[in-house]
């Protein structure tokens, strides 16, 4: 005689349904949002693509040199996802606006840092042995490329405060209209249409600039519009600087703002490095490296929404619900990179064909997503774990990590291998793959550890 399932076992299917659904509602959007995010950049390099494997390189060595200081700024702003989403879970609205508030202080105040930084940098181009056909497209690339840093960061505070809120839909219009706008300017001014000139790899970087500041303008009209529908206009109700607020921002976003710039950083670092190759090597190595990027931006939408669905939780006092919506996270995440990399293994020739047909760039490409294959899943699992960690108000855990992952391990060991053995570029990526599988390891090990419930 068989009796029925225990209703205990049926409820927990249950919850699991329901607190799955609720992570993926919060996460797809953020997904599609990083995607679009990203899409720009796979825009820029495929159109300016057209034109040659040293302007692929030129916009990829430009673009690693802005996004360094850029993004230290915009993991200054990732403290917002705790301090919104934590006040959110506890239902003090009023607070969520404050946080906003300080964010945007923060924005302003970082910009003019952020564009000093990458307005020196065309002058160390001699000094890391840029070479030449790479210097000068990549001098006028990010020259107008920095006009967008603060639209950049104001679009990120306004973005992290909607999200808090559970407002991610916005987010996903922004970046899908703003890639429109992104493609079009792209055409339009690298090739010259409609009468105007053809301005190459200046004209990408041009139509980037407009798009950031439309992406901000959207945001800053949602964030208003719900506001409004609250009865507390943004603007009219909008709070002045708080310092003890604007000091619990910054000791929550200097760890995940370090955590980044060792990760992107190491990145970028690893670009300038192969600058010193050959052209093509270098644009082998940036189309990979955006084929990487754009895998990774789901894992980064699953972060987000971790970081918020964990956040609310923790403001709501259900620490067992934490935990349990940060290891789903995970699980996610580490099944999605699983495919990635199977198709980085199956379809090379096919993704790399989306960027150029040019043999010898193709050639060292497919060999490239090889290693980026191996790296993946460990890719997704430091990156999620990294999210879940910051809606528990832990984002030094990762900072430290990071700093030994790529500061002691990635990039010393693939210089030395890359420069100093034969394996040239594939030793520079074999050293920041292992830096990928110590991080995932380390951040998994401590998110298992602090979420514990007693």
């Amino acid at each position: 005689m068989f009796s029925p399932a225990p209703v205990s076992h049926r409820s927990a299917k249950a919850r699991f349904r329901t607190e799955l659904g609720a992570l993926l509602l919060l996460a797809i959007p953020v997904v599609l949002s990083e995607l679009g995010w990203m899409a720009m950049s796979v825009v820029d390099t495929i159109m300016v693509g057209r034109l040659s494997p040293a302007a692929i390189g030129a916009v990829g060595v430009s673009s690693a040199i802005f996004y360094t200081p850029t993004l230290f700024g915009i993991g200054l702003l990732l403290g917002l996802d705790t301090l919104v989403a934590q006040a959110f879970g506890r239902g003090d609205f009023d607070d969520c606006h404050r946080a906003l508030a300080q964010g945007v202080y923060l924005a302003i105040a970082y910009t003019p840092i952020a564009m000093l930084i990458a307005g020196l940098a065309p002058h160390l181009f001699p000094l890391l042995h840029i070479t030449q056909a790479v210097r000068v497209p990549a001098t006028q690339y990010l020259t107008l490329l920095n006009l967008s840093a603060l639209p950049l960061l104001i679009y990120v505070a306004f973005r992290r405060y909607l999200q808090g809120v559970g407002k991610v839909r916005p987010v996903t219009f922004a970046l899908i209209s703003a890639n429109l706008v992104n493609w079009f300017g792209n055409w339009v001014l690298i090739y010259g249409k409609f009468g105007l000139p053809a301005m190459g790899v200046r004209g990408s970087a041009l139509s980037t600039c407009v798009a950031r500041v439309y992406m901000a303008g959207v945001l800053v009209w949602w964030a208003w519009r719900h506001e409004r529908d609250r009865g507390h206009p943004l603007f009219a109700h909008w709070p002045g600087l708080r310092p003890a607020l604007f000091r619990r921002l910054l000791h929550l976003g200097w760890p995940a703002a370090s955590q980044l710039l060792f990760e992107v950083g190491a990145f970028s670092l690893a670009t300038l490095l192969a600058g010193r190759l050959s052209p093509d090597i270098l644009a082998a190595h940036q189309i990979v490296l955006n084929c990487a990027s754009v895998t990774y931006m789901v894992p980064l939408g699953v972060s987000a929404a971790s970081a918020i669905a964990v956040g609310h939780a923790i403001g709501a006092g259900d620490r067992a619900l934490a935990r349990r919506s940060g290891s789903m996270a995970i699980a996610l995440g580490t099944v999605f990179m699983a495919l990635a990399a199977t198709a980085f293994l199956t379809i090379p020739r096919l993704l790399l064909h989306v960027y150029t047909y040019d043999p010898q760039t193709v050639a060292v490409g497919v060999r490239l997503l090889a290693v980026a294959a191996i790296f993946q899943v460990f890719d997704g699992i430091q990156g999620i774990g990294t999210g879940a960690l910051r809606g528990l108000g832990k984002t030094r855990g990762p900072m430290v990590v990071n700093l030994v992952a790529y500061g002691v391990i990635g990039l010393p060991l693939g210089y030395v291998l890359c420069f100093l053995t034969p394996l040239g570029i594939y030793g520079l990526w074999s050293g920041l793959t292992l830096a990928l599988i110590f991080a995932a390891g380390m951040v998994l090990s401590q998110w298992l550890k602090e979420s514990r419930v007693a």
